[in-house]
């Protein structure tokens, strides 16, 4: 095939994938831009037409980039996401989290660690009133961020289930709507765990996560002023519930040298 029938074919496709990479360049741009606002000025402030200011360019231009307001939003939340994701996960893969136990304890400290580095972007995804749609929701139904967020400890508590098993209580003794509730959450999480091992799990994570948030949202600043105590005896409480070792965070940095 002559050399400029060759070059005629494939300018439109190298055209093609320089457009795509400024696209992309573009979207970053955006994203970034709309983090620092959120970081600076809060989730208020995170606005189409703020971003626009802020890249010198009018507001409508950035509509050929992200269609709606919600659009942009759910883009940051993702970003979050993701983000908060590869931390617990990446504390998960580490050499010394060689046990389910050892990960659990791993991912729970990553996930505190990121928060408290990034309280914005923590609040937008779990207290903003900004409307994130269904993004940030844990629902076991929503192929979505937010599942793919809480799948990592519910992975971790499923693994010790087949593992080693752990104590479980008596759905006898509960309240019946409350039985009704665990038996349709462990259908909606394909029976990984059985009713009585939900009512574990959530035990945990709500113990956990509320915990959390009232550390980074200053809900409890008025008494304490360092948490990190408080939160390792939540996990003492939570290793308990799931039968498993306790381990304190400078015997794990030990461990991990090791």
């Amino acid at each position: 095939m002559p050399c400029r029938v060759v070059q005629a074919i494939a300018a439109p496709v190298v055209l093609r994938q320089r457009r795509a990479r400024l696209r992309e360049a573009a979207l970053t741009e955006i994203r970034s831009i709309a983090r620092r606002l959120l970081v600076k000025e809060g989730s208020a402030a995170v606005t189409i037409n703020a971003v626009a200011r802020e890249m010198g360019v009018s507001g409508p231009a950035l509509y050929r980039y992200y269609s709606s307001q919600r659009e942009l939003i759910d883009a940051l939340t993702s970003d979050f996401f993701r983000e908060l994701i590869a931390a617990m996960r990446a504390a998960a893969d580490h050499p010394a989290a060689d046990t389910p136990g050892r990960r659990l304890l791993a991912i729970s400290r990553a996930l505190r660690s990121w928060a408290n580095s990034h309280p914005a972007e923590f609040a937008w995804l779990f207290a903003s009133r900004v409307p994130t749609s269904r993004i940030a929701q844990c629902s076991p139904d929503e192929n979505n961020s937010g599942r793919a967020f809480c799948q990592v400890f519910l992975d971790q508590v499923v693994e010790i289930w087949e593992t080693q098993r752990f104590p479980l209580p008596s759905l006898e003794d509960m309240d019946p709507s409350l039985a009704v509730q665990l038996h349709a959450y462990s259908e909606k999480i394909d029976g990984l765990l059985p009713p009585e091992a939900a009512y574990i799990f959530l035990t945990c994570w709500t113990r956990l996560y509320g915990l959390l948030c009232m550390e980074v949202l200053n809900q409890i600043s008025f008494a304490y002023s360092d948490l990190e105590p408080v939160y390792e005896e939540c996990l003492q409480e939570l290793c308990r519930l799931l039968d498993i070792p306790y381990e304190p965070p400078r015997q794990a940095v030990d461990l991990a040298a090791e």
